[in-house]
């Protein structure tokens, strides 16, 4: 079964412009199209989008998201290179998500001041001079 690029869209959570600026890069190497040109997406297609946007989401570069497809081109051999790709990938978003640990400890710090100022009906409690303290400061 083929997908318009619009249906293509709605299943992928991308938008239509995205889809053409992807296959402009070459990142859809197997989309075929209709006798009249238009894109015609496939179930395979549509599990690349899902690839593409995994890679691209934690900040895969296109050129590297178009390295890692032209390597699943070339087969088996290039099995090793790939894995390393996503070895290098988690490690990327295992740092952004120390980072936003990290944010999401400062955010719950300042719920609880909030809270506790909530509470006792003035941040006077709290040994910080002003609301801009931050979690770190407060360790």
């Amino acid at each position: 079964m083929g997908y318009t690029i619009g249906e293509a869209a709605k299943i992928s959570g991308l938008t239509p412009h995205t889809l053409r600026y992807y296959d402009k890069a070459g990142l859809l190497p197997f989309l075929e199209r209709t006798e009249s040109g238009l894109r015609n997406f496939r179930d395979g297609d549509i599990a690349w989008l899902s690839i593409i946007n995994c890679l691209k989401s934690t900040g895969m570069s296109i050129k590297d998201i178009k390295q890692y497809i032209t390597w699943c081109q070339m087969g088996d051999n290039t099995i090793e290179k790939r894995r390393e790709a996503f070895v290098k990938q988690k490690e990327i978003v295992e740092e952004q998500m120390r980072e936003y640990q990290k944010y999401l400890d400062t955010i719950n710090y300042k719920i609880r001041y909030y809270d506790e100022a909530l509470e006792a009906g003035t941040e006077k409690i709290h040994d910080s001079k002003n609301c801009y303290s931050t979690y770190e400061k407060s360790k």
